[in-house]
């Protein structure tokens, strides 16, 4: 089929689009600007890319699939509907792109890009679909000739309830994507409940205050004590965890954290429930070298280390700024510079407080303008509520030469030499931490 995909930029559509290339589909699609991820479907997929949209993209397709972002007045939904062509979003499609594949879903409101790239490091005669990127093999996406999927399951629209999951990985459950479910906890903790009896085996974190709560059949992990003797390395100046899990003996991930360790123990319970040899998991294991934008080290010099990292909610950030702590100390770092875009109106204010508290230990806090991701402008006082910190609200960075510059209102304010940057947010902050225009 001649599929089109509208916003195929994004990281989650841009994986379908990739993973129905290599099922043999001709793929075209369009977004609102050029990126890295619309460069590669170009160069490496085939894919017609048409930047910003336009009508004429749709002629003579035959499906058109378009993500959450797309509206109905999109020039191209809109000619496709003229057209007769079949319309699906990224949600619908899912039922048949998964219909009649073996899909090891990973789901939870945090850490499971990371536990879906570690699954499919440990089960590597699989095909894959995870929300970022892969640095094992490069991609959002990987292509095996059978039908097992890796694939990381979004619930901050339910299209979860469309992967036709063979295995489900909760890894934790928290409320978020709130606006979606109308504000109804109940509808929310009702669809994770959904996702998982769709599933033959379950595997979940038994700590987790809603899930420790389910009554079905699952393979339930008990971090504080099923995840022993954590230890924290530094191999060439690369973070690593160490740890135990049950009596499979011990273990080594990239990256620091118990959440590291969590997510790894999740994933090895999965791979061992499909069929997996422990000494191959554990081997495999090291084939993991972590994922793009997730503790994301861009720049790795004796005197100044910048890292790009995706936390975008305070949990995940106070996580991240734990494993800041830790390699801080490990590397000799005097300071802990942080630069925080953060990503959605509704999101900062719903949990403006919990963004104040996790930034605690950082010894300089930079503030960049909301990442609105389509939202409409609301007033916060970001300035006084976090006037606890020693603050600089800007308007950009960029990084040249190894130093990290800050700007406002076209000027540099401050530059970073040495210590440890990080650059915190789901926006564009990713690229203007790499110095990149995109």
């Amino acid at each position: 089929m001649k599929i089109h995909f509208i916003g195929i930029g994004g990281i989650g559509l841009s994986a379908l689009a990739k993973f129905l290339a290599n099922d043999g589909h001709q793929i075209s699609g369009s977004d609102i600007k050029q990126t890295e991820i619309t460069d590669d479907l170009a160069l490496n997929f085939g894919a017609k890319i048409t930047i910003p949209h336009h009508e004429d993209a749709v002629e003579g397709v035959d499906r058109v699939i378009y993500s959450a972002a797309v509206r109905p007045n999109n020039s191209e939904y809109q000619r496709a509907k003229v057209l007769g062509i079949e319309l699906l979003s990224r949600k619908e499609s899912l039922k048949s792109i998964l219909a009649y594949k073996e899909v090891y879903a990973v789901g939870g409101a945090h850490g499971k890009s990371t536990t879906s790239a570690i699954l499919a490091s440990i089960i590597p005669n699989s095909n894959a679909l995870i929300g970022a990127i892969s640095k094992e093999f490069g991609s959002n996406v990987r292509h095996a000739n059978n039908n097992r999927v890796v694939f990381e399951a979004d619930e901050s629209d339910e299209s979860f309830l469309n992967t036709n999951p063979y295995l489900a990985i909760v890894t934790n459950v928290e409320p978020e994507h709130m606006e979606y479910y109308e504000y109804d906890e109940k509808r929310f903790y009702n669809a994770y409940r959904n996702f998982l009896d769709l599933a033959r085996v379950r595997i979940l974190n038994a700590e987790d205050e809603f899930l420790s709560t389910l009554d079905i059949d699952a393979i339930r992990l008990y971090p504080s004590r099923d995840i022993t003797n954590v230890e924290f390395l530094l191999v060439n100046g690369e973070p690593y965890t160490k740890f135990k899990l049950k009596t499979y003996g011990n273990f080594e991930v990239f990256g620091f954290g118990y959440h590291i360790a969590l997510d790894a123990g999740l994933a090895i319970f999965g791979a061992l429930k499909m069929g997996g040899d422990v000494d191959n998991i554990r081997q495999n294991l090291l084939n993991y070298k972590g994922i793009k934008k997730r503790f994301d080290i861009v720049q790795n010099y004796e005197n100044i280390v910048v890292i790009d990292d995706y936390g975008h909610h305070p949990t995940e950030i106070k996580a991240t700024m734990e494993s800041l702590k830790t390699y801080q100390k490990l590397r000799g770092f005097n300071k802990l510079q942080v630069i925080w875009q953060p990503h959605k109106y509704s999101r900062t204010i719903d949990n403006l407080n919990g963004f104040i508290e996790c930034f605690e230990g950082v010894d300089e806090l930079v503030i960049l303008p909301i990442w609105s991701a389509g939202e409409l402008k609301v007033d916060i006082d970001l300035k006084g509520a976090f006037s606890r910190y020693k603050l600089h609200m800007a308007d950009s960075i960029t990084r040249q030469d190894g130093v990290v510059q800050i700007l406002k209102d076209g000027h540099i304010i401050t530059e970073y030499h040495e210590g440890l940057i990080t650059a915190f947010g789901a926006g564009d902050i990713t690229y203007q931490i790499r110095g990149k225009g995109f």
